[in-house]
């Protein structure tokens, strides 16, 4: 299967399909190096973008460095992530089209204070955030917003 990176509608770059792939196949692994999430904090404690994930508890974290860091989050995605052994695999949900660019629900959980995880995937159910659904309950309980109203 190829992989290739251009320009998307959802954000600036992404991650498409040259070869339709189906559903089940594992599509690329999130790899790069792994640290705690304290040092990660530290490292990009000015940086406005990383290329974090966060893995088991969220105690340690990929810092992504390959073709997976340009997939872009989706409210309805055509692919999900499964950890197997501190690895990450990027795994379609449903058979997918050449030409198709390939997304997952970030489900962010750890975002601080930050305000700005508004989701621009275009998706006809948007939840108008890339924060996890749970994520979203924790914050309207304390009186966050989530960086986006629902569409």
């Amino acid at each position: 299967m190829g992989l290739i990176i251009r320009s998307s509608a959802i954000h600036a770059a992404g991650c498409y399909t040259t070869t339709a792939i189906r559903k089940g196949s594992r599509v690329a692994e999130y790899a790069g190096h792994k640290m705690s999430k304290e040092e990660a904090d530290r490292l990009y404690e000015s940086s406005p973008i990383t290329y974090l994930f966060g893995l088991g508890d969220g105690a340690m974290v990929i810092d992504g460095h390959a073709m997976a860091m340009f997939i872009n989050h989706s409210c309805q995605p055509n692919c999900e992530t499964e950890e197997i052994g501190g690895r990450v695999w990027i795994k379609a949900i449903r058979n997918i089209a050449a030409g198709e660019e390939i997304t997952y629900d970030y489900c962010l959980y750890d975002g601080g204070d930050d305000e700005h995880a508004a989701c621009n995937c275009g998706a006809p159910r948007c939840r108008g955030t890339m924060y996890s659904r749970k994520e979203i309950s924790k914050r309207t309980a304390a009186g966050q917003r989530t960086g986006g109203k629902k569409r």
